[in-house]
């Protein structure tokens, strides 16, 4: 589990990379959260557009669903930089404060599930508000959406 999560916007792959050491910092428009699996947080949110459904899919599913890109490789530092896909940030662009809404129940009930008393404490819905605001600003500006995690 990820310690410290900066969801954040980006022109490109090259710009992300460059953000691994230090993290996206005050340089970069951005919605932090604690205590999550990023990657699996955004293939959770792609499989919910691409499927929406407010009960949660098996784990086999989502296991087998297309897990978002490194941008940088993976090290033992425990440090990752994801990208979005394209399809989760025009998804989450266009989504309705009800999509939202069930998208967030629905993570918070597999996180519950999963991790019981370890959950986060951030509110999650708020977390995926900012988080489908960063997006409109990706599809209007032509950016990337990407995670920062440590």
């Amino acid at each position: 589990m990820a310690h410290d999560i900066v969801f954040f916007l980006a022109p490109d792959d090259e710009t992300a990379a460059a953000t691994r050491l230090q993290g996206p910092g005050r340089a970069f428009e951005s919605v932090s959260c604690r205590f999550i699996e990023p990657d699996s947080a955004i293939a959770e949110w792609d499989m919910y557009f691409a499927q929406p459904s407010a009960d949660i899919p098996p784990l086999e599913q989502l296991l087998g669903w297309s897990w978002p890109e490194w941008v940088t490789p993976p090290l033992n530092d425990g440090v990752e930089v994801f990208a979005l896909p394209q399809r989760l940030t025009r998804a989450l662009a266009d989504a309705g404060s009800t999509e939202l809404e069930e998208l967030a129940a629905r993570w918070t009930t597999r996180l519950r599930a999963d991790d019981g008393d370890d959950m986060t404490d951030d509110d999650l819905l708020a977390v995926l508000q900012g988080i489908a605001r960063l997006a409109a600003s990706a599809v209007s500006t032509g950016g990337r959406l990407y995670s920062w995690s440590f």
